[in-house]
């Protein structure tokens, strides 16, 4: 237990200097550290209650989903039923109940109708190998669809991931440093901005519909002159960021071929001969018949995908696009055909939120807290020092280097996590620096009572650590599953205490045990005592 070799001494001292190095950018104002360069200047974020800012707590409407579904579905029915040869004749297609209903003019098409209803409802499975709709024949010629459970509950995934995006875009774009964007529960999105002090700039932002658009290229216009920022007429010169021929630009046309209100989805999936990574997406019935006819006129030449002004992709149309169904190939990465699907998906807001509740945080709120969270840290701070160095003496002492440290390699870790420190944070420091030292008493007063029973100095130690090390883990596991917990099910300020709750279980206990522990032993080889104060 108190064998230290040399190269063990050094890799502790070592890890603790690097990690006590690291802490110090988060003490200096980042006016100081951006002049670094490319010197490494980790820091931990100060949250919403610190830095002051605006929170909104979004809400989505998941009935108003369910209801969107089933308009939807009712018109890639219409569209499916028309298209092909022999074309289905059918009623009136009612939505009513939750469920959708038609009948078919001839009964003997009961079959072939099926079958295509199963091509537009996924082959009645969806991501999750559930069935997402129900089909089912009444009457012999009447059919009802209606959603199912696993449906409704993959198709709200699907949008609050895509809504949560849509978010996180659009907040990005204000220039905000740190923005929180996380969903919370099954339907809902907690947005904090640190530093923005009004909410309806917030509101108002991410209730504004994005602007998707598609695009014929204009192959006529001069590359050079394009370069240039100068198009024909008729067309424009828009931003290209991925442009494959390497210029950020690209000449357009200026009418819009199709607009991304007409684009119900855009997924990543696979070419099923080639297994490369692409993008399908797919229009609703009128965006569907307006895109196949453009396709046809334009075959063989590229269309651009545009969104906010910003050309995405400018693939080729090699063949009519018919069905209102499509694959954008290319050289896709699943990242990159992921992130292109995510881009044509976060065209507008796939569900509706709503804001259930606001707040605003000042700057003057979140430095008076901070002053009172260093005013409370230094008192526990000063008064834990006090204690254990008139109590233990000497091993006081290294116990109270071990919490120093221990508070500096906290902040190293969070700022390697790209942590954000909150006020419940600070309270998690003050509870660390009073629990970082249990370990040590309980290890100080078992050296204690192995010299009341006569064993010498040595042996006591080795004893004290030997013996209390079980019962400092088993008493830091349940100080670690009660924060796993608050983590995993909590929100908010819960989780921002039980993230330096958990950090700080690890380090102290590294650092308490560990690096103390190198410290006697240390002094033990140095000096040989014949009897220790403790």
């Amino acid at each position: 237990m108190l064998d230290f070799p040399r190269w063990k001494v050094a890799s502790i001292v070592a890890l603790l200097a690097a990690l006590c190095l690291l802490a110090i950018p988060s003490f200096l104002p980042e006016s100081v550290t951006n002049t670094w360069g490319s010197i490494p200047h980790p820091r931990v974020n100060k949250g919403l209650d610190l830095a002051g800012g605006s929170y909104l707590l979004l809400e989505a409407d998941t009935a108003d989903l369910a209801n969107s579904r089933l308009e939807t579905m009712r018109d890639q029915v219409a569209a499916e039923m028309r298209r092909g040869n022999p074309r289905i004749e059918i009623g009136d297609i009612s939505v009513r109940g939750g469920q959708l209903s038609f009948m078919l003019r001839d009964p003997t098409q009961v079959d072939a109708a099926r079958e295509r209803l199963l091509s537009i409802t996924g082959g009645g499975a969806g991501m999750t190998g559930q069935r997402e709709w129900d089909i089912q024949v009444v009457d012999t010629s009447r059919f009802v669809l209606k959603p199912t459970q696993a449906g409704l509950t993959q198709a709200v995934d699907t949008a609050m991931k895509t809504a949560t995006e849509v978010v996180r875009r659009r907040i990005d774009a204000l220039g905000t440093k740190e923005p929180t964007i996380l969903q919370q529960g099954s339907n809902r999105i907690v947005v904090q901005v640190p530093g923005l002090q009004d909410p309806q700039q917030l509101k108002d932002l991410i209730g504004k519909t994005a602007k998707l658009e598609f695009k014929l290229v204009d192959t006529t216009a001069n590359p050079a002159e394009v370069v240039k920022g100068n198009a024909p007429a008729g067309s424009q010169v828009l931003p290209y960021p991925g442009n494959p021929l390497g210029a950020p630009v690209i000449a357009v046309k200026r009418p819009v071929i199709i607009s991304g209100d007409q684009l119900i989805d855009a997924q990543q999936t696979f070419d099923q001969q080639t297994n490369a990574p692409q993008v399908a997406i797919t229009f609703d019935a009128q965006g569907g018949r307006k895109f196949a006819r453009i396709t046809q006129e334009n075959t063989g030449k590229p269309f651009a995908i545009i969104l906010d002004g910003q050309v995405l992709s400018a693939p080729n149309i090699n063949e009519p696009i018919l069905g209102g169904r499509a694959s954008i190939s290319g050289n896709f990465t699943v990242d990159s055909a992921n992130q292109l699907a995510i881009s044509l998906r976060s065209g507008k807001l796939p569900i509706d939120l709503k804001v259930v509740e606001e707040r605003t945080v000042g700057p003057d709120l979140g430095a008076d807290s901070i002053r009172a969270g260093i005013l409370a840290s230094a008192i526990a701070a000063v008064a834990v020092i006090v204690f254990m160095t008139v109590t233990y003496g000497r091993f006081g002492i290294y116990a109270n280097i071990a919490v120093v440290i221990n508070v500096l390699v906290i902040l190293a870790v969070m700022a390697m996590l790209n942590a954000t420190l909150t006020l419940p944070g600070i309270a998690g420091f003050i509870l660390t620096i009073g629990t970082a030292v249990d370990a040590n008493v309980l290890i100080n007063e078992r050296i204690r009572e192995e010299r009341r029973r006569g064993r010498s100095v040595i042996q006591s130690v080795e004893l004290g650590y030997k013996e209390a090390s079980r019962t400092i883990f088993e008493a830091n596991v349940t100080h670690a599953i009660s924060g796993v917990i608050m983590l995993v099910l909590g929100s908010g300020p819960v989780k921002g205490f039980a993230v330096v709750l958990l950090i700080g279980i690890v380090t102290s206990v590294f650092t308490a045990v560990t690096f103390t522990r190198m410290l006697v032993a240390l002094w033990l080889r140095r000096e040989k005592p014949k009897t220790i104060n403790i």
